[in-house]
This record gives structure tokens, C-alpha cells and sequence, in this order.
């Protein structure tokens, strides 16, 4: 019988079947796209990110992300990471170097999409194939999550983002964040000679007219953009827990708050290790306590910005305040790094 089956090969699906490879246990990814898999983001990952990658034997290349910039018509603020460095790098740079590790562990990976789950009292059966436990990271919107009733309320705050790419040296190594009063427009270099532009907000308007909110960025990448835009939203997605029985969720199935301060892959990575770790210590129980210790920091910055975010009158205050404060604002970053 197979150990481990995941629902969904990105980021935390690969992860989780990694982990579990390397912990000699038998891994099988359902997933019904073929490699490497693109997906409206950042494109930053942040310096434990990097580590946890690393740590899973995945060495990806990408331009050195030195800290963290904002700014707002004239002024700015920022913070670098302390002591290490993230990375930009496309998503489909990611994607391919975590197939491939995986692939080089004997993790089988098959083509479909996890639906139906059917759970006895020692396995659980879905797409055909059966194990003993299965790790959901079919992500934001999961399907399993929804499935096994697992979907926590709906929220009135309603985010989107929208991502493209831009023939133009990066003129930095920081990722910067451009605020506005319709919402934020993130920069982040990765090499190449390429850039990637995501803008978060609550409105659904099309892309140009966000960037437009932005006027001194627009201006810079005018006529550079390559590539189509990818959208994804609404962002936050509540779970009204991260295990069913034989099920766990991880990444963005297991909850999402936002974007804002770009943690999806450190989080999508950290909590597919917790998982897989819990499952292989014969303690699948501690996995929830472990998620929540794993994410308060990122669930408790992450709320409060975008609190502060979604009013008008509070985020014309976030870059001031920033510029102010430098070293709480450094305080902030490092906490997330």
C-alpha cells in the first residue's frame, strides 16, 4: 500500500513528497497539470524559504533578494535580511527543480485530480489509488478541502492578485513594494534580464488599469511587458481545521490569508515537512498544534497589515510610519524572513 498520496503537485505537494521520500516511505503526487506548472505569484521566496528548500536537497537559481523595500511617491523605506539572502525566481524554474528532485527519490507522480475521498480506518482511497494517509495541497480553492466539508466561512474582504512579466534589468535586489490607495504593486528581480509586477486589491479591475494607480512604475515598464497576465483570488481562504481523519492539508489548502508579505513558499514547505514529519513519528494528531505554531507569525503581521491595508485613511500611513520607525520596520521583516 502506498504510504503517502498527495493531492496536487505544486510547491507543497512536491515538498511533502520529498520529505516523505526521503524518509523511505512510498510517495504518489496526483496532479492533473504537466511540469512545470506556472501560477499567478511573487515569484520571492524568502530566506527560510531558500533554507527549507535546501534542506529538501532542491537548489534553485534565481536573483539574490537582499531585503524588502516600500515606497509611495517620495518616500520609502526598507530593511535588509539579516544574515541570508531570498531569491526571485520564476515559477516554473521552481516547479522544474522540485519535479525533478522528486523524481530522483522515486516519487511517482500521476496524471489525474483528486475529487472523491474515501477514508476507512486505515487507509483512505482517492483517484483510483489507495494509502494510508493523504496529504491535501490542491491550494487555494482545494477541492478536497471542500469536499470533506472543511471550508471555513466566507469573508467579506475579498482580495485579488494579478501577475506580469517585464524585459527590463532589475535596477535592485530588493523586492519592492509600491502602495497606493487602490492597493500594492510588488517588483521583484529575477535576473535575466526580466522582472515580475504582481498587484494585489480588492477591486476586480484589469491589470493595466492597477498599474496605473502606480504612475512612476508604469512609466519604467512601458512597452516591456512579455508574457500573458495571470490572476488569482480571492485570496483568503479560511479551513475550519487541517486534518480529517487520514486527511492533512497543507500550503494554501490548509489556509490562506494573503499575499501581502510573501511567505507562500516558506509556508508551503515548512508545513508540508510538519506534516510528513508527524505521519512518520506515528503522531498524526500533532500536526494541527504544529501547523498553527508554524503560521501565527505570518497569520498575526499578515492580518494586521492588511487591516491596516484595506482602509484608506490607515494605509496612506503604512510608508510614513515605515520611514519613521526604520528599525521596527527591519523588526517586522526579520520576524518574517
Amino acid at each position: 500500500m502506498i504510504d503517502v498520496l498527495v493531492a496536487g503537485g505544486g510547491p507543497a505537494g512536491l515538498a511533502a513528497a520529498i520529505r516523505a521520500a526521503s524518509l523511505g516511505m512510498e510517495a504518489v503526487v496526483v496532479e492533473p497539470r504537466t511540469a512545470p506548472v506556472d501560477k499567478a505569484c511573487g515569484e520571492g521566496i524568502m530566506p527560510s524559504g531558500v533554507a527549507a528548500l535546501r534542506a529538501l536537497g532542491v537548489e534553485v537559481s534565481g536573483h539574490p533578494l537582499r531585503g524588502i523595500r516600500y515606497l509611495e511617491g517620495a518616500r520609502s523605506a526598507e530593511a535588509e535580511f539579516r544574515g541570508r539572502t531570498g531569491l526571485g525566481v520564476r515559477r516554473t524554474a521552481l516547479h522544474t527543480a522540485l519535479h525533478a528532485r522528486a523524481v530522483e527519490l522515486g516519487v511517482r507522480i500521476v496524471r489525474g485530480k483528486v475529487a472523491d475521498v474515501r477514508q476507512g480506518h486505515d487507509r483512505v482511497t482517492a483517484c483510483g489509488l489507495t494509502a494510508r494517509w493523504l496529504i491535501a495541497a490542491d491550494g487555494l480553492h482545494s477541492p478536497v478541502r471542500r469536499g470533506l466539508g472543511l471550508d471555513g466561512p466566507a469573508t467579506a474582504v475579498r482580495r485579488y492578485g494579478l501577475r506580469r512579466h517585464y524585459r527590463v534589468t532589475p535596477w535592485t535586489e530588493f523586492v519592492e513594494v509600491h502602495w497606493s490607495r487602490h492597493g500594492e504593486a510588488y517588483v521583484t528581480p529575477l535576473g535575466d534580464g526580466l522582472v515580475g509586477v504582481a498587484v494585489l486589491s480588492g477591486e476586480r479591475l484589469g491589470y493595466e488599469r492597477h498599474l496605473a494607480a502606480f504612475p512612476r512604475l508604469a512609466a519604467m515598464l512601458l512597452g516591456r511587458d512579455t508574457g500573458s497576465v495571470r490572476g488569482a483570488g480571492p485570496l483568503r481562504q479560511q479551513a475550519r481545521a487541517r486534518q480529517a481523519g487520514r486527511v492533512l492539508l497543507v500550503g494554501d489548502a490548509a489556509g490562506y490569508v494573503d499575499a501581502l508579505t510573501g511567505e507562500g513558499v516558506a509556508l508551503a514547505v515548512a508545513t508540508a515537512r510538519a506534516a510528513v514529519d508527524s505521519l512518520a513519528s506515528g503522531r498524526p494528531q500533532d500536526y494541527p498544534a504544529s501547523w498553527g505554531r508554524l503560521t501565527l507569525r505570518h497569520r498575526l503581521l499578515t492580518g494586521g497589515l492588511l487591516a491596516l491595508a484595506r482602509r484608506p485613511a490607515t494605509a496612506r500611513m503604512i510608508v510614513p510610519a515605515a520611514h519613521r520607525a526604520p528599525a521596527l520596520f527591519r523588526a517586522a521583516v526579520r520576524a518574517l524572513q
